[in-house]
């Protein structure tokens, strides 16, 4: 399955109804039972995507763009968001990812196939994927090896530890960068003071929710918010122009993964909470 998305002027996103802004920048349904499906957006034209192997090893094709294979002229990163553990296979070498694990492939890897270690308890493989313009080499990442930072405070409820996974000061990539933020029981926020960063777009996927629970992720120009209704393993495409930031019904997990021109993890504009509307 494989969905296109055209890029919105902020101009006349401020006028979308709810409805449209969900089909612009919602992505639901992103987890087919032994299939794959790809949204490719015009921002950055960065790709998202997700599958669930189940009976079945599932083999990443897209011939929608037109190169003899995926990674011809791209990188990518694939997240076990659930489930069991995901077997990943690049030309030929094995890789094995546990829950939150993550695994980084330069341009150039030519056959990538997905499939789940127990069939009775199948993963959930979200992967995100970048123009290249050079190679880097393939990289697991483990979680329980990462260096997690900590940020916020219980008193602000937005107590989260965020793991960096790709980024100028962990594994190289040339545009692409990607991590995950846990909140802690009894926080709801994240990322506030909101920001934007007008080089580089952004994709959330949300997970770790539970089966009533939602996030309420805030989007738009700083002084023309909206919002969206966000439940688990569902992703938002963020804007370069757009800040993102949510609020839970529950604590919950996401996937922050960007691409764009500037490759510094800081480069940031903040907005105080108190200019924003």
């Amino acid at each position: 399955m494989f969905e296109i998305r055209h890029a919105s002027h902020p101009d006349d996103a401020k006028y979308y109804t709810t409805e449209e802004l969900r089909e612009k920048f919602l992505i639901e349904n992103l987890f087919p039972v032994d299939d794959v499906k790809m949204v490719y957006t015009h921002y950055d034209r960065y790709i998202i995507g997700g599958c669930v192997p189940a009976t079945k090893e599932l083999v990443l094709s897209c011939p929608e763009l037109k190169t003899e294979y995926f990674l011809e002229r791209r990188e990518m990163a694939f997240l076990n968001t659930g489930g069991g553990k995901a077997v990943i296979t690049v030309d030929g070498t094995v890789y094995e990812l546990n829950n939150k694990d993550a695994l980084y492939i330069g341009m150039g890897s030519k056959e990538i196939k997905m499939a789940s270690a127990d069939k009775a308890n199948p993963t959930k493989l979200y992967f995100v994927s970048a123009l290249a313009h050079t190679t880097y080499p393939t990289v697991k990442m483990d979680i329980t090896k990462a260096t997690p930072k900590k940020l916020g405070s219980k008193e602000n409820c937005n107590e989260r530890t965020i793991y960096q996974y790709i980024h100028e000061g962990g594994t190289k990539s040339c545009q692409l960068m990607m991590g995950v933020t846990i909140l802690e029981k009894g926080s709801i926020w994240n990322t506030m003071p909101a920001h934007t960063h007008d080089r580089r777009m952004e994709a959330y996927l949300y997970f770790d929710l539970g089966e009533k629970d939602v996030a309420f992720h805030f989007m738009g120009e700083p002084t023309e918010t909206r919002h969206l209704i966000v439940k688990d393993h569902e992703a938002i495409i963020s804007p370069n122009w757009s800040i993102h930031s949510a609020a839970g019904t529950s604590n919950y997990a996401f996937c922050w993964a960007m691409a764009g021109e500037n490759y510094t993890f800081t480069d940031q504009d903040f907005i105080d909470p108190v200019d924003m509307r």
